[in-house]
């Protein structure tokens, strides 16, 4: 492999329960991979969320791990169950029933980038999706679980922040005109996957930060969240949308003016966030 499936940065000293996971911030588009692909690098990049792992780059100078994945999530979606392949696009996989992520072209190896766009000119091998799901999927969710095992050995509890990115187009049309358009979605999947304290003290932080939150709608959370979020054994998930319009060029996939400005706004976020578990207290003062 020309790289390793994920990058984990470990604070000097981790002094907090919150960890934080990009995974599907990876840029590493292998020339095999494109040349499979029928679009091209600018393209594909579509259902990035780009550069998210930089917004989050400060959380190890809080006392904090940050994870984010290398591979894109075109090649490999980590925020998808290693048994949701898809029968359109691999040979010999049998059909799973009633999955709207696999028949619309998004499962763990994903068809189709954002609005339905193919990315292959034909299909996989069964061979080549379990060499990637062996690759980049299983350690990426190792690394995450031992992580989350840490926090809870040190601190009595574990709190994963997701860290995502979405379309403006992706709220801009379920915005309600009263509240305006969320620049921040927090995703429990309404309440299952962490307690109402926790996603009360992210919102509060980036609330605090000068930023517009929603929560669960239009993403409540998917994978990640439902397979790690235990609140019951002391495992929480609070997943994170950010609007990629307020940092980056959609269209060109690049940093804009106001990236430098919210990355500081993040890192206030976290900051504040990362107080959770510090000095074996869970929850900051309002």
């Amino acid at each position: 492999m020309p790289t390793t499936a994920y990058e984990l940065t470990q604070p000097i000293k981790r002094s907090s329960c919150v960890v934080f996971a990009s995974p599907h911030s990876g840029r590493h588009y292998s020339q095999a991979f494109l040349s499979k692909s029928v679009l091209d690098k600018r393209q594909i990049r579509s259902s990035e969320d780009a550069f998210v792992d930089v917004l989050f780059a400060a959380a190890p100078r809080f006392g904090a791990p940050l994870l984010a994945a290398n591979y894109p999530r075109a090649y490999v979606d980590l925020n998808r169950s290693i048994d949701e392949l898809d029968p359109a696009l691999i040979a010999g996989v049998k059909k799973m029933s009633n999955n709207p992520r696999i028949s619309s072209g998004l499962g763990v190896i994903p068809r189709v980038v954002s609005n339905g766009r193919s990315i292959y000119r034909g299909t996989l091998s069964r061979f080549e999706a379990d060499q990637r799901l062996a690759d980049i999927w299983e350690p990426y969710h190792s690394c995450l679980q031992a992580q989350l095992l840490e926090s809870q050995s040190l601190f009595g509890t574990s709190i994963l922040l997701d860290c995502h990115s979405m379309p403006h187009e992706a709220i801009s049309s379920v915005s309600h005109a009263a509240a305006g358009c969320p620049d921040v979605v927090l995703g429990d999947r309404y309440g299952a996957a962490a307690e109402p304290e926790i996603v009360a003290r992210v919102e509060a932080a980036f609330r605090n930060a000068g930023l517009v939150v929603a929560r669960n709608a239009p993403f409540a959370g998917a994978f990640i969240a439902q397979h790690y979020g235990r609140p019951s054994r002391g495992q929480h998930v609070v997943q994170i949308e950010i609007d990629r319009s307020l940092y980056m060029n959609e269209k060109t996939v690049e940093p804009n003016g106001n990236f430098d400005e919210l990355k500081a706004l993040i890192t206030q976020v976290i900051a504040d966030v990362t107080t959770m578990g510090r000095d074996g207290v869970l929850l900051a003062a309002e």
